[in-house]
């Protein structure tokens, strides 16, 4: 769907709610087409975006893992060295 969404399951620290309502906006944002929406719209964008951050809090409290937990920094740092190979 989009390469900037991020996974927000088993890191310490865990997920914060401004990072799960940030991940809810941006799908609602990239499903309905509006980076901002109308004034008529925004009470049912508004609504999406609250039952999509219900709902990750959710699924992300309701899963279980073995894995130990991932550090936030480590994983950034592998990801900016993937993209300085790629992209160069």
């Amino acid at each position: 769907m989009c390469r900037n969404i991020r996974p927000l399951f088993n890191f310490e620290p865990p997920v914060t709610a401004t990072e799960v309502e940030a991940a809810a906006m941006q799908y609602v944002r990239k499903v309905s087409g509006f980076r901002k929406p109308s004034q008529a719209n925004r009470e049912a964008f508004d609504e999406a975006v609250a039952a999509v951050a219900a709902a990750t809090t959710t699924l992300l409290t309701s899963l279980v893992t073995s894995a130990p937990s991932r550090n936030r920094e480590l994983e950034a740092a592998r990801a900016m060295a993937r993209a300085k190979a790629r992209f160069g």
